[in-house]
Order: C-alpha cells, then sequence, then structure tokens
C-alpha cells in the first residue's frame, strides 16, 4: 500500500484506526508491516496499538481531541471533569480526558495528552450523546450525567458548603427533572440525595429558573 492509497482509506482524517483498514482485505499482516513503517519513518504517531496519528504535514483537518478518546477505547465516552468543562459547569481548564467505560480502568498517555478511562458497570453506561466537529465524532455525557457519574465516582454525600467550593456554575443547562431521573436509575438512594442537593443548590445560591 502507497502511503497516498492510506490517507484516502482513512478519509484523510488525522485519527487512523487500523481496524477500518482491514475490510475486504486478504492479509492484513502486509499492512501491519506498512504501518509499522510509517511509524519509523515518522508519518504515523501510535497512540496505542491498532490507533495512530498522522504527522502533522500531512493533517488536511486540526484534530479534535475529544473524539481521540473514542477511537482509543470503545466503547467509552467523555465525562467527569472534562464533560463539565465541555458544558462550561466549571470554570477551570481540564487537562485530563476522562471517559466512562465499561471495560477496565486505564489511563493512556499520548502526544495529544492523557486519557483515562473510569470502569462503570453496563448498566450505567448511558447518558451521553455524539458531537461531530470535522468529520470526527466524539461522545461526551449530558451535563446531568456528567455531574453524577462525577459525584459517584470522585465523591461520598455532598453539601451545599461542597458545591460552593466546587465552583458549580452556568447551571441553567441543567434539566433538573432529568438530573432526578437519572439519579433514580442508578438505584442507589446517595444519589438521589446529591440530585436534590445539586437543584437546592443551583435554586438558593445561583438564583437561575428550573428547566
Amino acid at each position: 500500500m502507497e502511503f497516498n492509497n492510506l490517507l484516502i482509506l482513512s478519509n484523510q482524517l488525522p485519527i487512523i484506526d487500523s481496524e477500518n483498514l482491514y475490510t475486504g482485505i486478504a492479509n492484513p499482516s502486509n499492512i501491519e508491516v506498512q504501518l509499522s513503517r510509517w511509524k519509523k519513518t515518522g508519518r504515523l504517531i501510535q497512540l496505542r496499538k491498532g490507533v495512530y496519528l498522522l504527522a502533522e504535514p500531512y493533517r488536511k483537518i486540526p484534530v479534535f481531541e475529544l473524539s481521540v478518546a473514542a477511537a482509543l477505547r470503545k466503547p467509552s465516552y467523555i465525562s467527569l471533569e472534562k464533560a463539565l468543562e465541555y458544558h462550561n459547569l466549571i470554570p477551570e481548564a481540564v487537562h485530563v480526558f476522562t471517559s466512562i467505560t465499561p471495560k477496565r480502568t486505564e489511563e493512556i498517555d499520548t502526544p495529544l495528552g492523557t486519557f483515562s478511562y473510569q470502569h462503570l458497570k453496563e448498566s450505567l453506561f448511558w447518558g451521553y450523546f455524539a458531537v461531530t466537529m470535522d468529520r470526527q465524532t466524539a461522545y461526551v455525557a449530558t451535563p446531568e450525567k456528567a455531574l453524577l457519574d462525577f459525584f459517584y465516582l470522585r465523591a461520598g454525600d455532598i453539601s451545599m458548603d461542597y458545591l460552593e467550593a466546587f465552583r458549580l456554575q452556568n447551571t441553567r443547562g441543567i434539566k433538573f427533572n432529568k438530573l432526578l431521573e437519572f439519579a433514580q436509575r442508578f438505584k442507589k438512594p446517595k444519589m438521589l440525595r446529591i440530585a436534590q442537593v445539586i437543584r437546592e443548590y443551583c435554586r438558593a445560591n445561583r438564583g437561575e429558573k428550573i428547566l
């Protein structure tokens, strides 16, 4: 395979998943050899086994970094702090791309940044939507699910003071009926209490309209 053929097969996207190249190929090992050669010559950067990044001179479009998280671990969706930043619910910039996956917990360091995957059981793997930029697709938790994932995995019961220190902001996009419905789906009393505290915090401290 010529390198130009690789660009055509990959639809000129910056992230290349080798699985997509094997379709209809009788001997995938030939492609693997070529990928290894292009990696050695600096045309490709390996992010993990089977997932490559085109070197900068060969990229036709910018990398949509959120979509890289989906490519590195399937299935997964961006959640916790990174999703809260995406929805502008916290003021801090978040440098680790944290995702939820029903597979094992893992952290992958790449030239594009650190991609962390937190395990949740299959029954809690929901509450996300697709985002596409420059033909690259990412999966991101809704504001409600991102909050619940965060407090389920990172914190115990919370209080109004905790949320004040957490600096939760711009909560008009949170749909409180959905927040409570999602909390019930966790089937843990703690999660329903957390959702109720978040709702009361927004009412008392932000004076925002409940959607």
